[in-house]
């Protein structure tokens, strides 16, 4: 009996062994971020889209060096998101529970839909408008942190316009042309009735999300299979008779700024939006100005950002466990 009792607590003991080690698999910290973690479990729940998508989508053979690059400019995001909301708690921005609704209204007005219908869609999606709100007060305190560290200390100045103009000046002229972003998902090969059906069901989710206001940059990444997902599909200035027709004929009949129905053509379905367009010949500076003011800021911003973030990276402790 007492042999039977040892053997007893032999196997609990092993058992419980395995059991933790299992769970340190399933969750541990992979990045210390000042006094702060992120664990497996968040990487994981945040890499999910990205390796649904590489694995449906990428058929190399260094599919498992993709993932794992991936995985780590995902976490590094992380990381740096982490860093700029501890950053505006110290610096003790602030923004007002009325300043949320009213950016919330706004973005509803915007959508032409209800606060019940807004409601009942974060609930088909599993979450809670108290949880939205939260999402869109952090967005407001980095955005303002942002605006404060980065956008305040960057300017253009008419030299700079000039001289974009008179060294890119093929891209104020030469046919009509529109800048678009493109979600494409490809017809797979031996493709059936089942299979277009479902495709088209897909991307027809996609395009209502998107009339629903999501951002097109973020659809596009997670979903489109065209070259320029990675960018938000921004494929940027496209002439006349450079595209499939079926999209040519959509994109040239659609205003500025406006989401095409869904296009069928013989590679799969597209979602397009018209950013921008232009007509022949060489636009004078005045119309551009605007335009490539915007362009160098854009550049300007992204580089002093960086140099911000890693600033507040070389004075932060940070540790990468992965």
């Amino acid at each position: 009996m007492k042999k039977l009792q040892i053997f007893t607590f032999l196997l609990l003991s092993v058992l419980m062994a395995t059991l933790q080690a299992r769970a340190e698999i399933v969750d541990r910290i992979v990045a210390f971020v000042n006094d702060e973690i992120i664990t497996l479990h968040e990487l994981n729940t945040a890499f999910e889209p990205y390796r649904k998508k590489i694995d449906d989508s990428y058929k190399g053979t260094d599919k498992d060096r993709i993932m794992s690059e991936t995985r780590l400019t995902l976490l590094n995001r992380m990381i740096d998101n982490l860093l700029i909301e501890q950053e505006a708690k110290k610096s003790a921005i602030a923004v007002s529970d009325e300043e949320v609704m009213a950016s919330i209204r706004d973005n509803l007005a915007r959508r032409k839909t209800t606060m019940d219908a807004f409601q009942q869609s974060l609930a088909r999606e599993g979450t809670n408008f108290e949880d939205y709100k939260k999402e869109m007060r952090d967005s407001m305190v980095r955005t303002r942190l942002l605006r404060r560290e980065v956008r305040s200390k960057v300017t253009v100045n008419d030299e700079e316009i000039g001289e974009y103009y008179r060294l890119h000046r093929e891209e104020y002229e030469g046919k009509d042309a529109v800048k678009l972003k493109h979600i494409l998902l490809l017809f797979p090969g031996n493709m059936d009735e089942n299979a277009k059906a479902k495709l088209q069901a897909d991307a027809m989710e996609i395009l209502k999300r998107l009339r629903m206001g999501e951002s097109f940059d973020s659809l596009a990444a997670r979903f489109s299979q065209g070259p320029a997902a990675s960018d938000g599909g921004n494929v940027g200035f496209v002439e006349k008779g450079a595209m499939l027709p079926e999209v040519e004929k959509a994109a040239f009949s659609l205003d500025r700024d406006k989401i095409s129905d869904l296009i069928e053509s013989p590679v799969g379905f597209h979602i397009i939006k018209v950013i921008d367009r232009r007509g022949p010949g060489l636009k004078p500076i005045e119309e551009v100005r605007a335009e490539i003011k915007s362009r160098l800021e854009d550049g300007k911003i992204e580089k002093k950002f960086d140099s911000w973030i890693s600033e507040l990276r070389a004075k932060s402790l940070v540790e990468i466990k992965l």
